[in-house]
């Protein structure tokens, strides 16, 4: 590998292909996936659960919309707290995160087994792994835009096919005089606080998009501008898709007796719910869908876990020479895309639950310290009479993100809990051989930033259609 290559990425994305890069990565089709052991778990409050975590995630985007701003670089969670309050702390930061980043990709091959499978049983389950792995490497490995490209191509198949199964929940439900829209499936005399919360930790994995973005800062055209935009584009349009389709098949479904009448498999209750409105042509198209999700969403995951792999080898806490290189013709981490996607092959002994169980350890972990990340720039820059917006803004806002998010981790389930802090501390053994004891310095270096880094932030405008 030659010393001259620079450890730059390229910028190519327009706030377009960030916006469906991070609709990708939420993967519209996950809620079909989390739909019935969540409507179990709640006791049929599907919507309302995505109401509570919607809630976290807005207070939480506004905080990444700040830090972006500041730090338009490669790295996200980690970058903003290395940087706001301590590289130490920035170090675990990101290794709580690789949970999230290394872990979906190994679901999206899981979940091409287990949907490819059912379509084609005579196929052995890991030639859809290996497949699926090999595609989402190549494609990433040749250049992000093309990779941004696809991803559009199937977020719009994903959302067309939604709606379609939308339209025929709703036709079904007209058809059936037992049912009726109500506001059953946001609150009921049954409903009870901690199943809500609790199915809440499950669906925040649906959300991981809008943190996914940031990662793509280095890439992106006018980031300080273009990635805030498109981390409240994602938020907001992944809760109404989110609320809504869950609402119609909540109606449809209202409790676990209808849910088990039309299906064996609560986990796995939307094939059939597909095969209840529409038949078997429907059903089939579906289970399509449900593949191009997994490819999407495997690209996007692979995208951004190589890209936060990148910033902590450009920083030296992972070896630089691997870790930190990028191909100089394809601008492409091509080393850290290759690590992702052997990684993701350990789907081939990996259970599912296993696998789901770990990803919003990393998530919660990560947003509760984005927020409190913008409190402590604030208190660092609060007498610069550049830093613009008022103090609620910068502290009471992000406090609260904080609190709801700790609020979440929680109610986590004790395998994901137990497994976290265990990679956890593992991380901080890491961290105290890096330094030698704390004798020296956790590692850093300057990051190519679109610029100096800034103390003003204001409200994006809303992009333009």
């Amino acid at each position: 590998m030659s010393t001259s290559t620079p450890a730059t990425l390229h910028r190519s994305l327009k706030q377009r292909h960030v916006v469906f890069v991070g609709l990708a990565y939420m993967s519209p089709f996950a809620v079909f996936d989390t739909f019935g052991i969540v409507s179990e778990a709640t006791r049929g409050h599907v919507p309302m659960s995505y109401i509570i975590v919607t809630i976290a995630v807005i207070f939480t985007a506004f905080s990444y919309a700040k830090m972006v701003r500041v730090y338009p670089s490669a790295g996200s969670a980690y970058t903003y707290t290395r940087r706001t309050i301590a590289a130490p702390v920035g170090f675990l930061v990101g290794w709580a995160a690789l949970l999230d980043y290394l872990f979906l990709p190994m679901i999206n091959a899981l979940l091409a087994k287990i949907y490819l499978s059912a379509e084609f049983p005579d196929v052995p389950g890991w030639v859809w792994i290996v497949g699926l792995i090999v595609v989402i490497t190549g494609l990433n490995i040749v250049g992000v835009r093309i990779s941004a490209v696809a991803n559009m191509i199937m977020v719009v198949f994903q959302a067309l096919l939604a709606i379609v199964f939308v339209v025929l929940t709703v036709r079904a439900i007209l058809s059936d005089n037992a049912l009726a829209f109500s506001l059953a499936p946001f609150y009921s005399v049954n409903e009870d606080v901690a199943s809500l919360v609790g199915g809440a930790s499950v669906l925040a994995l649906a959300f991981l998009g809008f943190d996914a973005v940031t990662t793509l800062s280095e890439e992106a055209v006018e980031p300080r501008k273009t990635v805030p935009r498109a981390i409240m584009w994602v938020a907001a349009l992944g809760a109404a898709f989110f609320i809504g389709v869950t609402y119609v098949m909540q109606t449809l479904v209202p409790d676990l007796d209808a849910l088990t009448a039309i299906t064996p498999d609560v986990e796995g209750a939307s094939p059939y719910i597909a095969l209840f409105i529409g038949g078997i042509v429907f059903q089939t198209i579906f289970l399509v869908g449900a593949t191009v999700s997994v490819l999407s969403s495997g690209l996007a995951s692979q995208l951004s876990a190589s890209r936060l792999l990148y910033a902590m080898g450009r920083d030296g806490i992972l070896a630089r020479k691997l870790f930190g290189y990028v191909h100089p013709r394809l601008g492409t981490p091509v080393i850290n895309i290759v690590v992702v996607g052997a990684i993701a092959l350990t789907a081939l002994r990996l259970d599912l639950n296993a696998a789901t169980s770990l990803i919003n350890f990393g998530a919660f972990t990560a947003f509760a310290f984005v927020n409190l990340s913008v409190v402590a720039y604030w208190l660092r820059h609060r007498r610069d009479e550049v830093l613009h917006g008022s103090v609620l803004a910068w502290t009471v806002v992000p406090a609260i993100g904080f609190l709801i998010n700790v609020w979440l981790w929680f109610s986590l389930d004790q395998l994901a809990m137990t497994v976290g802090l265990i990679w956890a501390g593992l991380g901080a053994v890491y961290l105290v051989w890096l330094t030698r004891g704390f004798r020296r310095p956790t590692p850093e270096v300057a990051f190519e930033e679109a610029d100096e880094p800034i103390l003003a932030w204001e409200p994006a405008a809303a992009p333009r259609a």
